[in-house]
């Protein structure tokens, strides 16, 4: 546990800091200490961190009330956004000095360090300027910046492909899983527990689904892009999958052939929920790209998550959707697992490799306030080291050997190291709905309990947002209030 404290005498710091400072501080205490939790106080904690803004900047270690390590800056830039860069800066390398290590990240925090060379990239600067400026601004490493440059330059391309503004994606939710996964915070129910509830939900959210249609109609928008996450869309049982996706295809008119739809996404993730029936309902609704996620491909850590699957059961669910006819299969992996080693990573790269699936998507695990792995954390500590730089160059390596090209990039709270995840696709198989919903472009309306709709007013450079309820029940009887929820969000709009 590490307390930090930050004192601002000087009273104009003061009216520029506000709580910013201590923000950006602390996120890089928790890169640099192993996701330790940050408390602003000195009692019960192993050391504090002092920050103190006078006419000077003083940072200091304190340990049983003596300073260990100290170091002072004068910041001379009068811009806020100059002076909290100064600040972060001059806290990350007293901070590599101290632990005598460095974060691949260098002092960027934020979740969509490409948004930043997206900007540059749109201001004409050149992939070389543009790694310059992540490695100097914000002392990253050379891989990281050219990464970033490398994914601005796919979605600038993607972006300008069509015109964004005047469309808007639809997200469904299906909040219902086969099991519920250690590491998991997603909106998800046991299927076991809501099997006689499941088409009162998909009534409900038929019903939100109509209104969606007709309201974005209403607005001038046209549909682009439909993404079907969860939770485990393939949780529901193969009737109701066609019950929901002909629907979708009716009320949308999909099978027009002057309609605009670019792609249509379901998750269907966890191997244990896939037959071929499902398979079938997907293929007989063009569904254009799946998802089938290993996760990892060492069974003793699927158990140790809690997922019901096996290896054997992944390589099946692969197969048998080939089969199928789906030719646009996603597989996510995670990093950082509990238990799981380098040579774990390797191993479920090598597999993922015989079956080359046509994108992938590795996340770096994130320690969730409300994921059982954080709520029984003195259970797992030993086993949680939590994902390396060297893993994600690991999946950077295989990825290439797939030919997989990194399209789109984001980063979470509670990930040690200040991690990523990135996902990675066969040039011209691109999940478009992932770059929209990361880099904020686009309207994303959705439905179904736990959803939060981003309406984006590009006219006035804001995103309002409207969020369902997240119990199931609750949602089933309140689905005219959450109607009613976007209704009063459009109006703003």
């Amino acid at each position: 546990m590490i307390g930090y404290i930050q004192t601002i005498k000087d009273e104009q710091e003061r009216e520029k800091a506000g709580k910013s400072y201590h923000y950006e501080v602390c996120s890089l205490l928790t890169a640099f200490f192993g996701n330790e939790k940050i408390r602003e106080t000195k009692e019960g904690v192993d050391f504090v961190v002092n920050l103190v803004w006078d006419k000077e900047i003083t940072i200091s270690i304190e340990k049983e009330g003596k300073i260990e390590e100290d170091a002072v800056g004068i910041c001379s830039y009068e811009e806020i956004s100059e002076r909290r860069n100064y600040l972060k800066r001059f806290v990350y390398e007293f901070l590599c000095s101290y632990t005598n290590k460095t974060l691949p990240w260098g002092t960027l925090t934020g979740i969509r360090p490409t948004k930043i060379a997206l900007d540059l990239l749109n201001e004409g600067k050149t992939k070389e300027e543009i790694i310059d400026f992540y490695q100097e601004e914000y002392l990253t490493t050379e891989q990281k910046a050219a990464m970033c440059s490398q994914i601005a330059k796919q979605e600038q391309k993607l972006l300008n492909e069509f015109p964004y503004e005047d469309q808007y994606s639809l997200y469904i939710g299906i909040p219902f899983c086969p099991s519920t996964c250690l590491y998991c915070s997603f909106t998800s129910y046991p299927i076991h527990q809501y099997e006689r509830k499941t088409w009162e939900y998909l009534k409900a959210l038929k019903k939100e689904i109509a209104y969606i249609k007709d309201a974005m109609e209403e607005k001038g928008k046209v549909l682009s892009t439909i993404y079907m996450g969860g939770g485990t869309p393939t949780s529901l049982s193969a009737e109701q999958l066609d019950d929901l996706l002909s629907y979708v295809r009716e009320v949308f008119d999909l099978d027009n052939p002057n309609n605009r739809l670019l792609e249509f996404t379901v998750e269907a993730g966890r191997p244990d929920s896939i037959t071929r029936e499902k398979l079938r309902a997907l293929k007989k609704n063009k569904i254009d790209r799946i998802s089938i996620n290993p996760q990892t491909m060492k069974n003793d850590t699927l158990k140790l998550i809690g997922r019901a699957h096996s290896v054997e059961d992944t390589k099946k669910a692969f197969e048998m959707a080939r089969e199928e006819g789906i030719s646009n299969i996603n597989m996510d992996m995670i990093v950082g697992l509990p238990g799981e080693e380098l040579s774990d990573v390797e191993n479920t790269l090598k597999e993922i490799e015989k079956m080359r699936p046509e994108s992938l998507t590795v996340h770096s695990l994130a320690i969730k306030r409300a994921a059982n792995l954080n709520i029984q954390m003195e259970k797992y500590r030993s086993l949680v080291k939590g994902s390396t730089n060297e893993m994600l160059m690991l999946v950077d390596e295989y990825a290439k050997k797939l030919d997989l090209v990194p399209y789109y990039l984001y980063r979470q709270k509670n990930i040690p190291g200040n991690l990523e995840n990135v996902g990675y696709a066969k040039e011209g198989l691109e999940c478009l709905y992932n770059i929209l919903i990361m880099e904020e472009k686009q309207t994303i309306m959705a439905a179904g309990a736990g959803a939060t709709t981003k309406y984006v007013c590009h006219s006035e450079n804001r995103i309002e947002r409207a969020e369902n309820v997240k119990n199931v029940d609750q949602y089933m009887e309140r689905i005219d209030e959450m109607i009613e929820r976007k209704r009063a969000l459009l109006l703003k709009g």
